[in-house]
């Protein structure tokens, strides 16, 4: 269920956000990464993903946030499941008056080919691991999903 702008702002600010997040590699075990657009993490690089609509099965989000995402629809049991992870933002997509609280889902994804069609990131760029742990640009929540000490499994 996609909610209006006022009704979404009360739930961002009274509720943690479940989401899917994406951690797609290429064959080359490069990282798929996006420049977002918007709050929170706006002009960071960070992961695909997505948040789970109320009344969808965490099934039938994972194939609309991989055709939202990255252009092409996968099936959940194509990825391996990475752990649940909290994401804690002092924004959110709206402004600065509140945070934002996620309970993340993890998965990893392995795609040769990504037509990449989003409107949340400006841009996409392949990351070696070591390059994403050391840069500055990359969300800190983005390098959780490669410490094994991060998340839950």
């Amino acid at each position: 269920m996609f909610l209006d702008k006022e009704t979404f702002s009360t739930v961002i600010a009274n509720a943690p956000l479940i989401s899917i997040d994406l951690i797609v590699k290429n064959s080359d075990d490069k990282v798929l990464l996006g420049q977002r657009v918007n709050k929170p993490a706006q002009n960071s690089w960070f992961v695909p993903g997505g948040r789970v609509y109320k009344e969808e099965t965490i099934e039938n989000a994972f194939r609309r946030i991989t055709e939202d995402e990255l252009g092409i629809q996968c099936k959940i049991e194509s990825a391996s499941f990475k752990g649940i992870y909290q994401h804690f933002y002092d924004d959110n997509v709206f402004g600065d008056d509140f945070s934002t609280h996620y309970i993340v889902l993890a998965f990893e994804l392995r795609l040769t080919n990504t037509p990449m069609t989003n409107a949340q990131h400006e841009k996409y760029l392949w990351f070696t691991e070591n390059e994403l742990l050391n840069s500055d640009d990359v969300y800190f929540f983005v390098k959780d999903y490669f410490d094994e000490n991060k998340g839950i499994k």
